[in-house]
């Protein structure tokens, strides 16, 4: 039996360099396509129907239930979105494989992550970060204000990148009209996230995980034998000019002399090493540490040796991408140099549609001109499975920042029900909101797209990250402080942003015109500095007014984490419970409609009332959701695991450093 009785066709065209990408039109390709989309609805039905959906805690924390592989899994696959299968293949197409640092920035943080922050986070018994700093410091005003910016955040930057990036791959697969193909994904997405909660995530994350590291590695093995290897690559690399450059100079399309290094140039350099060093380490402090899209998945573990497991799991994946993305990226840049390398404006128009440069369609290219039939249907799953799942657990996490920081708050009476049905609709808002944003994320500048997500981050994260570090580390800051901290860095970032943007970022051929007092300082270093700034201005004004009383603060900062004591929360919940009026009489009940009982099935309502809880068993129940004791043979496993782990970064950093 040959491949082509099994629908897989190993001919591919001969010719690297014309542009006759064909339409993922043939049976071997739509048939991977349609199971791909069937197995992953029917896990996300199984996790529906096995899992507990009904309660507030079920649904945004499935349960406190999730093991350490579907977790460390979940992280992965939430943090790598199709955004990066474009942006960094593409940017690793423009400037090398120093893009890959970013990645493995992650190994260290995700230690941090699941040893210091988590633990903090799991005794304190919150669900969102905001509700972490209302415990914290008191008020309402750092709670509302951090879930307003970070649901910001996730439309502008998060959902519209990786839409963005989705679409450009579906444009050159499948010459699907875009809005067409992000609606039907968008619809797709929220049908299990809007069902499932987040079980259903974080099982179909897994399940897309696998599928997107296996076709990634696919993919990469053609592309080394197209270019025989990795020491070939490297000269071909270097040499890999296009043939059409006018008059522009050298410098904007031959490859950089320091492509195979990770450490650039601190003044010259376009990602230089300490920004790279210390201030993506802010960036990523903020992202794994305090962004709700990570940490609600390790508050979901059964006990912290789970989250631990999941964030090395999480460390030891995340060195893939400088293999399955970035490396490859390069390799498209050596097959079809005059496509993905273009320089003038008016080819890379007649290219991809935009004249600042096509490096974005670098993996892409590869997918359709590489891949036999059959395995091009299963790398466009890879593409629409890390779409799908950026796009789910940024819908969940955002629904629950509304849900328990937005709504709970307006209505203080709101019923688990109530709450629940709030988080559902709100998801379809943001889809709403979503296929409005398509037409502007398709006028940006495409080249810039990995760049402007960094960019934007290291204008607007630095302070909330200098906020929680405090918050964690250091028992003397106060609600002031920790306020007019946050206010001031929005304030000096935005004015870096908004005069970055309203001169434009231009590109080699045609330089901004932004003053370089302002945008001379490369963003990471300016990362570092409101870093600084904000430390030292919450600190200065916590000093200068009245700390927090340490009975306010038991199990809320590390110097108290152990406290046995009874914490006094410095306000009331927000949420009032309603009393309960019934009276204890069995009276029959009515039976429901079969459009209750569908309707019920659907968002995980259970038509019996859940059982009342005395004191008791709730004091009981409130123990074991904060419990963060570990037993010492697996505390020393995962121990050492970290070790290893962070020695294994040390390597790689040395190694292509």
């Amino acid at each position: 039996m040959t491949w082509e009785y099994f629908g897989f066709s190993l001919v591919r065209s001969s010719s690297n360099t014309t542009n006759t990408d064909s339409a993922i039109n043939n049976p071997a390709d739509i048939s991977v396509i349609v199971i791909y989309f069937v197995v992953v609805l029917a896990v996300g039905i199984w996790a529906m129907v096995r899992t507990n959906r009904s309660t507030v805690g079920g649904f945004f924390l499935a349960g406190r239930s999730m093991v350490w592989w579907p977790i460390g899994a979940s992280l992965f696959a939430s943090n790598i979105g199709s955004g990066h299968f474009v942006g960094l293949a593409g940017t690793g197409a423009a400037g090398g494989i120093a893009t890959g640092g970013f990645e493995w920035n992650a190994l260290i943080v995700v230690i941090i992550l699941g040893w210091l922050f988590v633990p903090i986070y799991i005794k304190a018994g919150v669900v969102t970060m905001p509700e972490y700093l209302k415990k914290r410091f008191g008020g309402q005003r750092i709670r509302i204000y951090l879930s307003v910016l970070s649901l910001f955040l996730y439309i502008f930057t998060k959902i519209s990148a990786d839409m963005f990036s989705g679409a450009i791959f579906i444009k050159q697969a499948l010459d699907l009209n875009i809005y067409v193909a992000v609606v039907l994904l968008l619809l797709i997405t929220a049908l299990y996230t809007v069902t499932g909660g987040l079980a259903a995530v974080i099982y179909t994350d897994t399940l897309q995980t696998i599928i997107m590291v296996v076709g990634s590695f696919i993919l990469m093995g053609f592309a080394f034998n197209e270019v025989g290897g990795y020491d070939n690559f490297q000269d071909l690399y270097m040499n890999a000019t296009p043939t059409v450059v006018g008059n522009v100079s050298a410098e904007c399309y031959t490859p950089r002399p320091d492509s195979f290094h990770i450490f650039r140039d601190p003044i010259t350099g376009d990602l230089p090493w300490p920004g790279l060093i210390f201030g993506l380490t802010i960036q990523a402090a903020w992202y794994w540490c305090t962004d709700q899209v990570i940490v609600q998945r390790c508050l979901s573990a059964k006990n912290m040796s789970h989250v631990k497991a999941g964030c090395i799991l999480c460390g030891y994946l995340k060195l893939l991408p400088m293999f399955l993305m970035v490396m490859p990226g390069m390799i498209s840049r050596v097959l079809y140099t005059d496509e993905v390398a273009c320089v003038l404006p008016e080819v890379c128009k007649d290219v991809c549609d935009t004249e600042v440069g096509c490096t974005n369609i670098a993996y892409p290219k590869m997918v359709l001109n590489l891949m036999p039939d059959g395995l091009r249907g299963l790398m466009l799953s890879v593409m629409l499975a890390s779409l799908m799942s950026s796009l789910t657990s940024i819908f969940n996490s955002a629904s629950t920042l509304f849900t328990m920081d937005i709504y709970a708050r307006i209505r203080r009476k709101a019923s688990e029900k109530e709450l629940m049905i709030a988080g559902r609709l709100f998801i379809l808002v943001l889809i709403g909101i979503s296929i409005a944003w398509i037409p502007i994320v398709q006028t940006a500048q495409s080249g810039q797209l990995f760049d402007y997500i960094q960019s934007v981050t290291s204008y607007l994260a630095p302070p909330i990250a200098a906020v929680f570090t405090l918050a964690i580390f250091c028992k003397r800051v106060n609600e002031q402080g920790a306020f007019y901290g946050l206010l001031i860095g929005l304030a000096i970032g935005l004015a870096r942003m908004i005069t970055e943007f309203a001169y434009g970022t231009g590109s080699c051929v045609q330089p901004s015109n932004c003053p370089d007092i302002i945008c001379g300082v490369h963003y990471l270093y300016f990362g570092l500095i409101l870093f600084g700034v904000s430390l030292i201005v919450v600190l200065g004004i916590s000093l200068m007014t009245k700390p927090i009383d340490d009975k306010h603060l038991y199990r809320l900062c590390w110097s108290l984490r152990n406290s046995q004591e009874e914490r006094i929360d410095l306000e009331a919940d927000d949420r009032i419970e309603e009393p309960d009026n019934s009276m204890d009489i069995d009276e029959p009940e009515a039976e429901p409609s079969c459009w209750r009982k569908a309707y019920n099935c659907f968002c995980g309502f259970e038509e019996k009332k859940a059982p009342k809880l005395t004191k008791e068993e709730e004091v009981e129940l409130k123990k074991m959701m904060t419990d963060t004791t570990e037993q010492p043979l697996w505390r020393n496993v995962v121990n050492a695991n970290a070790i290893i782990l962070l020695t294994v970064c040390v390597f790689f950093h040395g190694f292509f450093g």
